[in-house]
């Protein structure tokens, strides 16, 4: 790092947390977000501004007037633009350092499993549970680390998932693919932008976490918080041995 790297990241180095080892991790890290809308929108602004090296960002819709009461990293003049190309313009004028790579199609198949593959770690920004259910799919085969979020309503929820050691659960051992799940929607239900924000900020924290390594090790662990009543709740997922994605493994 340069004099000007020292000092654009010298309030988070002087944490001994993190550190210059810490920031040299992230230099180094490449990181797939998946959906650029509530919740990739703060994951990925701070993202970029902590250092990250590389940051890959999927997401093949574009941006609309309903978006913007939540997804900051767009503004008015990002109508219609694709949501790819306006996010990777905020973030290099944040912070032009990190290399951005776009991908502006639906993620699936062998393209979804060789951006994962990839990835250091992979954050889930998605709004819908067939999405969710192949990007989990994805890091249980390649063993990469997820780390999931959701928001609806005044409600968000935060998963963290490491398929990368032995005992870890996946998403499905929470949310079995064949379960009767209900499938909401923003557009449906509503959304307070504020509470993206925090899930959104959330899975960039838990990412930089997996990356430097401070911390107690978020294995399987998954938060849920009623902005309602300010609350939160927090409980750890066990592996499944019967679970449909993961209880094959090891």
């Amino acid at each position: 790092m340069d004099d000007a790297d020292l000092l654009r990241y010298s309030r988070q180095i002087m944490l001994p947390d993190v550190d210059m080892a810490g920031q040299e991790a992230l230099s180094r890290a490449r990181i797939l977000i998946v959906g650029l809308g509530g919740l990739g929108s703060p994951a990925a602004l701070y993202l970029a501004a902590s250092g990250v090296g590389t940051l890959v960002l999927a997401d093949d819709d574009q941006v609309d007037l309903t978006n913007l009461q939540r997804q900051i990293l767009h503004g008015t003049p990002d109508l219609d633009r694709p949501k790819a190309e306006s996010a990777r313009d905020r973030l290099h004028a944040l912070n032009p350092a990190p290399r951005i790579e776009l991908i502006q199609e639906r993620l699936d198949g062998d393209r979804l499993h060789e951006a994962v593959a990839a990835a250091d770690v992979v954050l889930d920004g998605t709004d819908n549970f067939e999405t969710r259910f192949a990007v989990n799919a994805a890091c249980v085969a390649t063993g990469t680390p997820l780390v999931s979020g959701a928001a609806i309503r005044l409600e968000g929820q935060l998963g963290v998932f490491r398929p990368d050691l032995e005992d870890g659960p996946c998403y499905a051992c929470l949310f079995p693919p064949d379960a009767d799940t209900p499938q909401e929607t923003c557009s449906e239900t509503g959304v307070l932008g504020p509470v993206v924000g925090v899930i959104g900020s959330l899975q960039a924290t838990e990412a930089i976490r997996l990356i430097t390594g401070f911390g107690t090790p978020a294995t399987g662990r998954f938060t849920l918080w009623d902005a309602r009543t300010g609350e939160w709740r927090s409980f750890t997922v066990e592996r499944d041995p019967a679970c449909q994605v993961c209880g094959r493994r090891g």
